[in-house]
């Protein structure tokens, strides 16, 4: 049966199908990669937006200073 014309075709045509499969595999497995990675990228991000948003802790010398008390005199 695998001699016939259609039989080869139909061989051809599954072949490409395995083929086509294997290649969206590994494309998903890129896809997943990136994905992990953004969501690390999300979580360090969303925890050094949490650190930035406590208070200062006040102090002798303010490490942090306002800009308007760095504006010559005459404005």
């Amino acid at each position: 049966m695998s001699g016939t014309p259609d039989a080869s075709h139909t061989d051809q045509r599954l072949t490409n199908l395995e083929i086509k499969a294997s290649y969206t595999e590994d494309l998903l497995d890129q896809l997943d990669a990136v994905i992990v990675r953004q969501q690390q990228q999300i979580d360090l991000l969303i925890s050094e937006i949490t650190r930035l948003r406590q208070p200062v802790p006040e102090s002798g010398v303010s490490a942090v200073r306002n800009p308007r008390d760095e504006l010559p005199p005459h404005y």
